[in-house]
């Protein structure tokens, strides 16, 4: 936040004219602006919206309400050599209009002869051609986790319920993502509640996140309830994840090591690839979010790669975080053609981030077919790994049976040697299936189920391993040549 605050003094002091500022949160732009004028030697902050009229002159109070054309006229009440700032709100809706575009054309020439700057607040970067060039455009970044420390202590000591250090920390990672008023607005929540803020309102934040995200329809706030002990198998990958979690602590920044970037799962459809994304994100500790390839790819030019940056955005503010990118393969084709090029310019902004970022945002990618992804996508650099999740060996296929019995029936007895013979290229979600279709079959006929169901179930199920047998195969042709690490 230091470096745009920098940032916004250096082009007022410079007369930039006009500045485009996109913002979700006008209080903060308000009182920032208010700040930015006093540290510039006392400049006048005028404020302008299309009920209240101009706010900030004594003798010109509400006056240009309902007037945008009026409202661009407002510097000429400003005495010289008097500097002055003019917040617009909401002025992106008259931008269109060719007057008023005209008219803020002529002020980008007209103002720099005097220390008057211009700030349109918008909530989004809709601009018409003819002003790209006559003005400045700035983003408003959430709050960072310092101003987020700041606000919680504030909002604790004003209530007289100082937060431990612990609770302080965990409640400032968990707000990272969030604007300035839904926090006030869940501590105000918090007081009114039990009359302090306690870690326990970590339940109230996170629901905040997921209402957030959903209505920005890219990002799904998935619930982390799946546990490493919870998934059969995968050694390799397990060993592999405790280490890259150990590297996100203060320890390991204070070590040298950088954060960890990601992982690539690549294996056939039930090998437990989205389990493990839930998993990590519980281990870590950290949310999960979903990223929807299909919405992300809009119907107008352009418009994806403007939603890319805008995940982007959001992604980083909510960090550390997990990034689930489900089934990348079926995202991005080896041929952009098809689709006008717009995929591969979506991935180009995504693999420029993934190499370049420097934030705690761990990407878990997965895909079910190898010889659809891009090189790229594939290069050192954009992953710390890429694991092939291979169909399970007999040892973890008496591993996931036996999860899956236990889960439903914590003190079972059935033998499984049998089973876990028959049971040979079934995939985890598969001899999860065969749990179920045993346990479905004995319920019917008003019975407990047993071995002979397992087995028969077993025998019904057409597994994947044959009806997809050339994807498979190729797939662990691909593996074996050293291109990926095993993760059994």
């Amino acid at each position: 936040m230091r470096a745009w605050i920098d940032q916004l003094d250096l082009l007022i002091r410079s007369r930039t004219p006009i500045l485009w500022i996109r913002q979700q949160e006008e209080e903060r732009l308000r009182r920032l602006l208010d700040q930015a004028a006093q540290r510039l030697g006392q400049r006048l902050l005028l404020q302008w919206d299309f009920v209240a009229g101009l706010q900030g002159l004594a003798n010109h109070r509400g006056e240009a309400a309902r007037n945008p054309m009026a409202a661009l006229d407002s510097f000429r009440l400003v005495p010289e050599p008097q500097a002055a700032i003019l917040l617009l709100l909401d002025f992106h809706r008259y931008v269109d209009d060719s007057a008023i575009c005209r008219r803020l054309c002529n002020l980008a020439t007209e103002l720099r002869q005097r220390p008057l700057t211009l700030v349109i607040s918008a909530p989004d970067l809709a601009l018409p051609r003819e002003l790209e060039a006559n003005l400045t455009v700035l983003e408003l970044p959430l709050p960072e986790a310092s101003e987020i420390r700041l606000l919680l202590e504030g909002i604790a000591s004003a209530s007289q319920s100082p937060l431990e250090a612990s609770a302080l920390e965990l409640l400032v990672r968990s707000c990272r993502g969030l604007p300035e008023q839904r926090i006030r607005q869940l501590a105000a929540r918090a007081l009114a509640r039990h009359g302090g803020l306690e870690a326990a309102d970590l339940d109230d934040v996170l629901e905040e996140k997921r209402l957030a995200l959903a209505r920005s329809d890219l990002l799904e706030y998935c619930p982390a309830a799946a546990d490493p002990s919870e998934i059969g198998g995968l050694e390799q990958l397990k060993r592999w994840l405790e280490r890259r979690r150990l590297a996100f602590s203060p320890e390991a920044q204070a070590y040298g090591l950088p954060h960890p970037r990601g992982v690539l799962l690549v294996g056939p459809q039930g090998s437990g690839k989205s389990l493990t994304a839930k998993a990590i994100a519980h281990s870590w500790a950290m949310p999960l979010l979903r990223l929807d390839l299909g919405r992300l790819f809009a119907g107008l030019v352009g418009a994806s790669e403007a939603r890319s940056r805008e995940m982007i955005r959001t992604v980083e503010a909510m960090a550390p975080c997990i990034l689930w990118i489900d089934e990348i393969d079926k995202g991005f084709s080896l041929d952009g053609r098809s689709d006008g090029g717009t995929s591969q310019r979506v991935l180009a902004t995504l693999l420029t981030w993934m190499a370049e970022k420097s934030s705690p945002v761990f990407v878990v990618a997965t895909a079910n077919a190898i010889d659809k992804l891009p090189p790229e996508l594939l290069r050192k650099g954009r992953f710390d790994e890429i694991f092939v999740l291979d169909l399970p060996t007999a040892a973890e296929r008496r591993q996931i049976l036996d999860l899956h019995l236990r889960r439903r029936r914590p003190n079972y007895s059935i033998p499984l040697e049998v089973l876990v013979d028959r049971c040979a290229g079934f995939s985890g979600a598969e001899l999860e299936q065969i749990v179920l279709d045993a346990m479905l079959m004995a319920f019917s006929e008003g019975r407990e189920f047993g071995e002979a169901d397992l087995i028969t179930a077993a025998a019904e199920l057409v597994p994947l391993s044959r009806t997809a047998r050339e994807q498979i195969e190729a797939l662990q042709s691909w593996a074996k040549q050293g291109r990926a690490r095993p993760a059994h």
